[in-house]
């Protein structure tokens, strides 16, 4: 059970306008956060200049002016190979700010609703991954990540976790924006084929996200359901599949790419060593997050043609 927030709007009280504070405010998740969220009230959205995740001094003071009813932790260190080598600033802001954000909501009486990662797993097991298996993150970034979880859970039992895999989205930078870039210049891409996972839409966060918050504050202090999930659009694919797609897309829409579908070559992750090691398999189950919350998740093809959609028009 979550403990209880200031109250939201009643139709027979007061009117109350609800107030969401967002880190991260110019990354892919922030940016969509703003537009989902604004139809249900006062949107505080903060960039790195009004709330550093990387200073205690500045996260504090910022949601305090705020004084929201539920914070959003879009913001994040998600440079996975740069990581290796930056452990110390990816601990900052994917472990350390968390807890922070915590201790701030608790002080508050607000919901966080914090963001993490499918490389808190391993990727050995055969299927979908579930909250309750092992974690076993792989480099600097999934520790990282897994030692946020843990901060907020400590910090506050008012909390949303919510994890999810190959973020995409128009604003920002991405995977899909790489391959058009790359497919403009070049006759051939050699692309992983043996790591498997799900692309989800910033888009289909943040409308999953606002739809969740939505029935919190309408919870009429009744029980929620707090505490950690899976959050991802529906099936699955490798990076070659889905830089086929993405290649395919565009040729569909009249753009003549250098390369053709059939020339996006399949390779091993061995033939593409990176500084960081990946999951081979980060597919999760979502089964809990849709129980929970009445939420039917589309198929990552949906989200991936939409965005297309808009990049393509540029």
């Amino acid at each position: 059970m979550c403990s209880p927030a200031r109250p939201a709007l009643h139709l027979n009280g007061p009117l109350k306008v609800t107030r969401f504070f967002i880190t991260g405010a110019n990354g892919q998740l922030g940016f969509e956060l703003q537009r989902a969220l604004a139809p249900l009230g006062v949107v505080i959205a903060a960039d790195r200049n009004a709330c550093d995740l990387t200073n205690p001094d500045s996260i504090r003071p910022a949601v305090r002016s705020a004084q929201p009813e539920i914070i959003f932790n879009a913001g994040a260190y998600t440079a996975v190979d740069k990581a290796e080598s930056e452990p110390e600033l990816a601990q900052a802001v994917n472990a350390t700010a968390p807890g922070i954000l915590g201790e701030e909501a608790a002080r508050l009486g607000a919901l966080v609703i914090h963001y993490s990662t499918d490389y808190v797993f391993d990727g050995v097991k055969p299927t979908a991954y579930c909250e309750g298996d092992a974690t076993n993150p792989l480099g600097v970034y999934g520790k990282s990540k897994l030692e946020g979880e843990a901060a907020l859970a400590s910090a506050t039992d008012n909390h949303l976790i919510f994890r999810t895999s190959w973020v995409f989205g128009p604003h920002g930078k991405n995977f899909l924006k790489t391959i058009l870039g790359l497919a403009s210049t070049r006759e051939e891409l050699r692309i992983v084929a043996d790591q498997f996972g799900t692309p989800t839409g910033a888009a289909l966060l943040a409308d999953a996200s606002a739809h969740i918050a939505d029935r919190y504050l309408r919870r009429d202090h009744g029980e929620f359901a707090c505490g950690l999930y899976h959050l991802t659009a529906s099936g699955a694919t490798s990076w070659h599949g889905l830089a086929r797609r993405i290649v395919a897309k565009a040729h569909a829409a009249g753009h003549q790419l250098q390369v053709k579908p059939e020339r996006i070559i399949p390779i091993t992750t061995s033939e593409y060593p990176t500084p960081a090691t990946r999951p081979a398999n980060s597919r999760l189950d979502t089964s809990k997050l849709r129980t929970a919350f009445g939420l039917q998740l589309p198929n990552w093809t949906h989200g991936v043609d939409q965005v297309l959609d808009v990049l393509l028009e540029k």
